[in-house]
C-alpha cells in the first residue's frame, strides 16, 4: 500500500536558487503539487536534466534524479526508462539544451517511444549563460551573440515534435497552474512519450516574450486552448478556427463563420490537423493554440526490448542482460 502522499514529500531541503521572478519557479510548484495525485512514491520517481537554468530542477525534487551533461537528459532518461519500466521518468530540459546541442537525442527518444515524460522549457533565450540568441529566437533577434540580429529561423518545437512522430504533444504556459496541471495530468497518463512545452518567462534576459498569452487580460483574448470533441472556439466566444481556402486554417470571428468550417478538435486524427494547429500562429505575439495537439498509441520502446529478450532466453538460452553485464571483468563501487 503506498500512504497517501504531499507536495512536501517531493520537495527537496534544497534552497531554490533562480532569479527572482523567473518562471521556473511556477513550474516547480505545479510539478510538486502534482505529483502526489499519481501515487507514485518518490523512490520510484526519476527526474533527468541537463545543462541550463532548468538543470537544476533535479536538485529540487526529492526523488532520485541525475543532473546530466549539455543535451544528453534524454539518452540518460532512455536507459534508465528502458533498464526498469516500473519506474516513472521525467526529463526536464531548456530550449537550448533539447534543440541545439540535443536536438538528435531529443527526436530519437521521441521516435523510439521511450516512456518519458519530456517538460522542454522554452524562454527563447539562453538564460544560464546570460543572454544569447537559442534555437527558438526569433529572427532579428538582438543579444550578446547577435548584436546585429539573429538571422536564424527558429526551431517549432510542436512541429518538431509530430514530426518525429512523438505519440503524446502538448503545449502550456508556466503562470496558468490550472492548465499546466491538467496537461501535466493527461502527460503522466499517455504511455509512451510525452512531450510538454511549456512557455517559460525569462525576467532577466527575454522579459515579455509570452506577455500576450500569459498575461491578464490579454491572455484571455489570444490563448487558443485545445480540448479534445469540441469546436476550436476563443476569445470569450467571440473568435474561432476554421477552415479557409484550399483547406488551411485561419482564426475568424464566430459571427461570421459557419458552423461547419469550425474546426473541432481531434486528439487522435489526422497528424495533419496538428500540424496546422502548430503553425497557426508564426510567434507567441499573435493568437496561439496551447493544450494536447495530438495523442495515440503505438509500441513502447522498453517493452518491445524487454519482450525480445525474453524470447531469445526461451529459444536458445541465451540473451540474460543482467548475466551480460555482470560478465567479464566488473567492479564494485
Amino acid at each position: 500500500m503506498v500512504e497517501t502522499l504531499a507536495k512536501k514529500d517531493f520537495t527537496s531541503d534544497q534552497e531554490v536558487r533562480w532569479c527572482p521572478g523567473c518562471g521556473d519557479y511556477a513550474i516547480l510548484s505545479a510539478v510538486q503539487g502534482f505529483l502526489p495525485e499519481l501515487g507514485i512514491e518518490p523512490h520510484k520517481t526519476v527526474f533527468v536534466s541537463g545543462i541550463g537554468c532548468s538543470g537544476r530542477f533535479t536538485y529540487y525534487m526529492d526523488t532520485y534524479g541525475v543532473h546530466g551533461i549539455h543535451g544528453r537528459a534524454p539518452a540518460i532518461a532512455t536507459g534508465i526508462a528502458t533498464a526498469d519500466p516500473e519506474l516513472s521518468v521525467w526529463v526536464v530540459t531548456g530550449d537550448g539544451d533539447a534543440l541545439s546541442i540535443g536536438g538528435n537525442h531529443l527526436i530519437h527518444a521521441l521516435r523510439r517511444n521511450v516512456n518519458l515524460k519530456i517538460l522542454l522549457f522554452n524562454n527563447q533565450i539562453y538564460g544560464l549563460t546570460k543572454g544569447q540568441y537559442s534555437p527558438t529566437s526569433e529572427e532579428g533577434k538582438v543579444t550578446k551573440s547577435s548584436p546585429f540580429g539573429s538571422v536564424d529561423h527558429p526551431f517549432n518545437p510542436i512541429a518538431l515534435a509530430l514530426g518525429a512522430e512523438a505519440t503524446f504533444v502538448a503545449r502550456t504556459l508556466d503562470n496558468d497552474r490550472p492548465h499546466l496541471t491538467e496537461v501535466l495530468r493527461q502527460a503522466a497518463a499517455h504511455k509512451g512519450t510525452a512531450f510538454v512545452e511549456i512557455y517559460q518567462n525569462c525576467n532577466v534576459f527575454n522579459d515579455g516574450a509570452f506577455d500576450l498569452l500569459r498575461e491578464k487580460p490579454q491572455g484571455a483574448h489570444n490563448q487558443i486552448r485545445l480540448v479534445h470533441g469540441e469546436p476550436i472556439v476563443f476569445d470569450e466566444g467571440n473568435r474561432c478556427v476554421a477552415a479557409g481556402e484550399n483547406g488551411r486554417l485561419v482564426v475568424a470571428t464566430v459571427a461570421d463563420t459557419p458552423a461547419d468550417r469550425i474546426i473541432t478538435h481531434d486528439v487522435n486524427g489526422r497528424p495533419s490537423l496538428a500540424f496546422a494547429l502548430a503553425h497557426l500562429s508564426h510567434r507567441p505575439t499573435e493568437p496561439t493554440a496551447i493544450g494536447v495537439f495530438r495523442e495515440f498509441e503505438r509500441p513502447v520502446y522498453g517493452e518491445a526490448m524487454h519482450e525480445q529478450l525474453s524470447h531469445a532466453i526461451e529459444r536458445s538460452g541465451k540473451g540474460d542482460l543482467e548475466k551480460l553485464l555482470h560478465s567479464g571483468d566488473t567492479w564494485t563501487v
